[in-house]
């Protein structure tokens, strides 16, 4: 991994508070972070997008939703540097239920 890519994308507060998202579950539905982020489905999918070109989260899609994870091939230096990121942020709000329909079956 590319630690310049890497950095860069760490850059935006709103990536940062994404990937503290993903850290604290295995995967999420973009429906569910844009609502906890306060931000507009397209805004956090362009953000997201960002993530995936730069190697930090992988994709998944069922049906018209996308699910997101933290990439298993990152780096261990990469992921310390994440979860000393996350130390360091304030908490974020919890999502315990989805908010869409075909999140929550």
């Amino acid at each position: 991994m590319d630690q310049q890519i890497f950095f860069e994308a760490l850059c935006d507060p709103i990536r940062r508070r994404i990937l503290v998202m993903l850290l604290d579950t295995d995967e999420r539905c973009v429906c569910d972070m844009h609502g906890a982020l306060d931000a507009s489905q397209p805004k956090v999918s362009r953000h997201l997008a960002v993530l995936r070109e730069a190697g930090l989260v992988l994709a998944r899609r069922e049906g018209v939703w996308m699910h997101y994870r933290i990439h298993p091939d990152l780096p261990a230096w990469a992921f310390r540097v994440l979860l000393h990121m996350k130390d360091g942020m304030p908490p974020l709000p919890t999502v315990t239920e989805s908010t869409c329909a075909p999140c929550a079956n």
